[in-house]
């Protein structure tokens, strides 16, 4: 038995012109129409939303987060419930990290050694030690279909030194999370690190594509860096994985973003963006970014975006969502992340389907026009 038993990626069609792709991912749960843009349920649940509302949004696979699901509910309790799965009641692929992203911004309550971890819960104090052996048996517990490799995350901005350091330590690890892991129904991804020294890029990147994985994974990057510096790894990074695999670009999700990423071969992308900027007021639209609070549209009773056919769009106007915004009704972070998540999975896929059909230079870079011009 191997991996190729459950997984299978597939390549429909590429861009002439750019790096762009259109797959197909097989998954145990399901098949994932590539590129996608993939919500996050950090506490196992999409903020403001219910599985029916993501659903209909068209998800097709979500996150959750392994620290928090090992600190907050226990994977004991949910291996109990069946695992992630049926914890959820979301029977669709699901996608969980490794932790270390959250663990390592804990600066100040967490001591990195060879061996991993050791940390303190900020919340209650509550003393934790986490390795590669640890996080692949914690994500085993959870059950995901898709799991992320144990990874030293480098700040920004950081020291050459430095960087080289973690990504040591990651591919140290990496080899250890390879091992302890064998559940070959759950997909283990290798992440490319090295903060943004190119040379350690390259050597990343060739460094997990040694291993036969399911698919690779781009981290270290949206952790508060220029956009221009980001795109400049991506577009050196992504290249440099095995073109017949999915590659992940971990925790970036703006409309530009997905345009930039998918122009350089990126197939899966996620972020908790859309459903924070709902609950600040901020949605997406083709005309850039907008504001629901502004006085602007206290008497506009169009949709949020003319274009888009999510359920906020179809049901309700921007006076009517500015109304329940100002008055704090719970209701209005719904409606605006109901917006946002369906705007970006449909981004996607509008951005696929021009890869299949042939122009998806032209019409990427109609939608960069008219987001920047905002």
């Amino acid at each position: 038995m191997s991996y190729k038993d459950f997984f299978n990626f597939k390549i429909i069609k590429s861009s002439t012109s750019t790096n762009a792709r259109a797959g197909l991912f097989s998954t145990p749960h399901g098949i994932i129409e590539t590129p996608i843009f993939m919500p996050v349920g950090t506490n196992s649940a999409v903020k403001m939303l219910t599985n029916e509302q993501i659903l209909n949004a068209n998800a097709q696979i979500i996150l959750a987060n392994s620290y928090h699901m090992y600190l907050r509910a226990g994977c004991s309790l949910i291996k109990k419930a069946g695992g992630l799965h049926n914890w959820m009641n979301f029977h669709k692929p699901i996608l969980t990290d490794s932790g270390g992203f959250q663990v390592f911004s804990l600066s100040k309550l967490r001591k990195i050694t060879q061996e991993g971890v050791y940390f303190q819960d900020p919340k209650n104090g509550s003393k934790h030690f986490i390795s590669p052996e640890i996080s692949m048996q914690i994500q085993e517990d959870l059950g995901a279909d898709i799991i992320m490799a144990f990874d030293e995350c480098s700040p920004y901005p950081c020291s050459y030194e430095q960087a080289k350091k973690a990504l040591d330590k990651t591919n140290k690890w990496l080899i250890r999370c390879i091992e302890a892991h064998k559940n070959y129904n759950q997909a283990l991804f290798p992440i490319v690190q090295g903060a943004f020294f190119e040379d350690l890029r390259i050597k990343s990147a060739e460094f997990v594509s040694q291993f036969d994985t399911p698919g690779y994974a781009i981290g270290g990057v949206s952790v508060g860096e220029p956009m221009e510096i980001k795109n400049q790894i991506t577009k050196l990074t992504a290249p440099l994985l095995p073109f017949d695999k999915p590659r992940y670009l971990m925790g970036v999700g703006t409309p530009i973003d997905l345009i930039y990423g998918i122009t350089y071969g990126i197939d899966m992308f996620d972020c908790v963006l859309p459903t924070r900027n709902a609950r600040h007021g901020t949605f997406f639209t083709y005309e850039g970014n907008k504001i629901i609070k502004n006085k602007q549209f206290q008497e506009d009773f169009s949709p949020l975006d003319k274009k888009c056919n999510c359920y906020t769009c179809r049901n309700h106007t921007k006076a009517y969502i500015r109304h329940l915004y100002k008055t704090q009704e719970a209701t209005a972070a719904t409606l605006l992340s109901i917006h946002n998540i369906h705007f970006l999975i449909n981004l996607a896929k509008d951005l696929r389907n021009s890869i299949i059909e042939g122009n998806f230079e032209q019409y990427s870079n109609e939608l960069l026009e008219n987001f920047n011009k905002n």
